[in-house]
């Protein structure tokens, strides 16, 4: 049977063929009655500090739950730029591939039509010198 300090207190032992000393028990049960507020005070204060531990525990399990998803949602975050990343890398590399070779055909076409344009001020060139030779020819008999 669980007895409370104030029970204690209370408490009147029955008296027995010899009785007992009255002064000397009731310092004993005050001195019981002490002893057991104590152990009830620190038995308190412990239950109270169990219960601040498990609501800290608590609230460093959900802490860290969160921190675990932040931490994937980060590491996924950083996998998908760098995928990202990556695909623009390709991309502006296939651009720029394709437009080196739009300027290598337009390069190729514009020397084309430079040959070409050369070759025929050329054979103009030829043409009115051939002209002019057969003129100082024709002007040479005809003097």
């Amino acid at each position: 049977m669980a007895l409370t300090p104030v029970e204690i207190l209370h408490m009147t032992p029955g008296r027995g063929l010899f009785g007992y000393k009255r002064a000397a028990t009731d310092r004993l049960l005050a001195e019981i009655v002490a002893s057991f507020e104590d152990v009830w005070r620190e038995r308190a204060d412990l239950a109270d500090k169990v219960e601040q531990l498990e609501s800290d525990l608590v609230r460093f399990r959900e802490l860290e739950a969160l921190l675990r998803t932040t931490l994937v949602s980060a590491e996924r975050a950083s996998a998908d730029m760098k995928e990202q990343a990556r695909k623009e890398a390709e991309l502006i590399l296939t651009e720029a591939h394709a437009e080196a070779r739009a300027i290598q055909r337009t390069s190729l076409a514009e020397n084309e039509r430079l040959a070409t344009e050369t070759r025929m001020l050329r054979q103009r060139l030829r043409t009115a010198l051939g002209a002019i030779d057969e003129e100082t020819l024709h002007g040479l008999e005809a003097a």
